[in-house]
């Protein structure tokens, strides 16, 4: 890639973390987090869905890998209408999953290794099945009952009409009209989501309350924290005013001007979940914030809200090294204000897995060692990195026949839109044919497909050169060597398609190819590269540490 004087950085000093005490210390502040999807990650009792024992069954897998805590897709008891976030009671454990006995058993069993656990919360909405939502059915408009969710009267003759035009974002509208007890047609409730997910109406003292008490009972169990389910949500704006036609919307997406979502009344409820995390000083909350401006990504991690916000950058940037490098400097730019914690992904339950992103246009092949090359640059970084289980082991999405799919948003959207079943097809474990060791029955939740059987990760643990011994290595040098030390980056001039950047205090360089042909590299002692390097030189789709 060219040598480059150490000294003359091609830009200033960009990034940088909490310099007060309670944030250099902590112990979230360069975690690797790695996110279980519990249906997809081992099943113990062979129904063909992963559950807590199963992960308990896994985690010398995880202390091998190297990883500094869990997070944990939603286990709490649910009809399982959205897979886990359609939440009926918040203090229990679902049946499906092990009941709570097994999350116990997960937490000592995981602590022992020195590994934290956090899991999933979902503050705003609930099940239709949960007791509140089945109060608020039986009870007349205008009670208690209904004031714990949004309640309205509908538009039009007769109120046949929605109270606004707001739509779901899972297709089809956000409001749904129930039947009063007496039998007639009566009003009608918000579900941001699914019809099975009332919103919850946070502006009544009785729901954080509730939530708060939900925060203690599993923090008193050894919970060392929380992701925060759309913690650009919850609250709504005064009136609920129509949606403007032009904003750009539609299924699972939304910009920072929908007012469904980012209204700024949702300060002041991270203000008071943090005045509850704080009675817990070593637990942490990680917000799902799905906000583009930086000004007001940043409102969400000031000291008194949420430890840590998702910043989907990375996971969104083409690869390209202009995409790759803007993805950074605008993630460093998101928390800088505020001197918070950046955080970093590739992928999770909701976005297409790297390896078939990369490959778009290409080969699967090809999409993996980019893939490959992008977890170097990631865990090269300052701050928090989050990995979605699987990706360690290089899984691709896996297109399904439409008769296995099962995410709500393939029916609300009228079979238009297939939805995000594609990855989240349970892990491969070991063995050539499925279910891959995932579990004792054929008939998994998701089909697992053929050919997997070089994907498992007893096969990559036997492989030096697998994508999962890459993934053990690296994180165990981000651990263990000086070189990754500080908050700052300075990048350096590199040749058309490549990046090259330093962690400015531990001197770690990471240099990207994303050309077609092997180019050189800068100065030093290669650490660790994604692929072998060709005469001294970083091939094609690769990346490489250097100290």
């Amino acid at each position: 890639m060219g040598v480059v004087n150490d000294q003359s950085p091609d830009a200033s000093a960009t990034g940088g973390s909490p310099d007060s005490p309670d944030t250099t210390a902590a112990w979230w502040s360069d975690a690797v987090f790695y996110q279980i999807y519990p249906r997809s990650f081992s099943d113990s009792d062979g129904d063909g869905v992963g559950d807590l024992p199963g992960v308990v069954d896994k985690l010398g897998y995880l202390e091998l890998l190297g990883v500094d805590a869990l997070w944990i897709s939603p286990v709490m008891r649910s009809p399982m209408a959205d897979h886990g976030y359609d939440v009926s009671d918040p203090r229990d454990i679902d049946p499906l999953f092990g009941g709570i006995a097994a999350l116990d058993a997960l937490i000592e069993e995981a602590h022992a290794r020195d590994i934290k656990v956090t899991m999933d919360l979902v503050p705003n909405h609930t099940s239709d099945r949960h007791p509140w939502f089945v109060e608020a059915l039986a009870a007349a408009p205008g009670s208690r009952e209904r004031e714990r969710y949004i309640f309205r009267d509908g538009r039009g003759e007769n109120g046949d009409e929605p109270p606004n035009n707001w739509p779901s974002i899972f297709g089809g509208p956000a409001w749904t009209r129930v039947t009063e007890p007496d039998g007639t047609p009566g009003q009608w409730y918000l579900h941001i989501f699914a019809a099975e997910q009332p919103d919850l109406n946070w502006e009544n003292d009785e729901v954080f309350e509730d939530l708060a008490t939900t925060l203690r009972f599993w923090l008193d169990r050894g919970v060392d924290g929380f992701r925060i389910d759309v913690a650009h949500g919850m609250a709504k704006p005064p009136g609920l005013p129509d949606m403007p036609e032009e904003l750009q919307t539609g299924l699972l997406i939304n910009d920072d001007d929908d007012p469904r979502f980012n209204n700024p009344g949702v300060h002041s409820i991270h203000r008071r979940i943090r005045a509850v995390m704080d009675e817990y000083p070593d637990a942490v909350t990680v917000g799902e914030i799905w906000v583009r401006d930086n000004t007001r990504f940043a409102e969400y991690v000031r000291p008194d809200e949420l430890h840590l916000g998702f910043n989907f950058r990375l996971a969104e940037a083409e690869f390209t090294a202009d995409s790759v490098r803007d993805a950074i400097e605008n993630s460093l730019e998101a928390v800088d204000s505020v001197r918070g914690v950046p955080t970093w992904t590739l992928s999770n339950h909701d976005v297409e897995r790297e390896v078939s992103r990369y490959a778009e246009g290409t080969t699967e092949a090809v999409g993996r060692d980019r893939a490959r090359a992008m977890v170097l640059v990631e865990l090269a970084l300052p701050g928090a990195v989050f990995l979605y289980n699987g990706s360690e082991l290089g899984m691709p999405n896996v297109d399904l026949p439409d008769s296995a799919l099962q995410d709500p948003v393939w029916e609300r959207s009228g079979h238009t839109n297939r939805g995000r079943d594609g990855c989240r097809i349970p892990v491969p474990w070991s063995g050539d044919t499925p279910p891959y060791g995932f579990s004792e029955s054929p008939d998994t939740w998701l089909p697992m497909p053929e050919g997997w059987g070089g994907l498992t990760a007893e096969a990559q643990l036997e492989d030096v050169d697998s994508t999962l011994s890459l993934h053990r290595l690296a994180i165990e040098l981000r651990r263990t060597r000086p070189e990754f030390a500080g908050e700052e980056v300075e990048w350096y001039g590199a040749p058309p398609g490549c990046l090259a950047f330093r962690r400015a205090e531990g001197r770690l360089v990471c240099a990207l190819n994303t050309t077609d042909g092997p180019v050189g590299l800068p100065g030093g002692e290669v650490l660790l590269s994604s692929a072998p390097l060709v005469d001294g030189r970083l091939p094609a789709n690769a990346a490489a540490w250097l100290v």
